[in-house]
């Protein structure tokens, strides 16, 4: 189900959300057709773990849930999108402000169609990087979205 609002209307939303809004994670870009949207979060003093680095935590709240929400606005509203299960991996300590990108392109929603034709549920792994301000890959969130046609 594609959500009720348009991608400047989410994008305010979800920038006072109180876990993002906490943690100090902002969407700054959605697309009008919802198929980009990026996001940061600046190295605060309420964000640093006990070695002065991006608590972990919230390097993997910057990932979450963006590809499904995504999803359900550029699939039709047949389709039922979930965040199936994610994980993170750490490369790097970060050290300074960190965004990540998000994008869907015509491949992604041709396979979930053909996947999901036969009515079966369909697994698509995600890779989103986490680059910090000198460009560097501190992190790498995969994330498998679960999609299906409503019956």
């Amino acid at each position: 189900m594609a959500l009720n609002v348009s991608p400047r209307v989410f994008r305010f939303g979800v920038n006072l959300w109180p876990p993002y809004l906490g943690a100090g994670i902002r969407c700054t870009y959605m697309s009008e057709d919802w198929r980009e949207a990026r996001v940061q979060m600046k190295l605060r003093w309420y964000n640093r773990n006990f070695v002065g680095t991006h608590f972990g935590g919230s390097l993997y709240s910057m990932t979450d849930a963006f590809y499904a929400v995504m999803l359900l606005n550029v699939l039709d509203r047949q389709y039922w999108v979930w965040d199936q299960k994610g994980s993170i991996e750490y490369l790097k300590p970060g050290k300074s402000h960190v965004r990540a990108e998000f994008q869907i392109d015509d491949a992604l929603v041709d396979r979930i169609r053909t996947g999901t034709s036969d009515g079966q549920k369909y697994l698509e792994d995600i890779s989103t990087d986490i680059i910090d301000e000198s460009d560097v890959v501190i992190a790498r969130v995969t994330r498998t979205l679960y999609v299906r046609q409503k019956r």
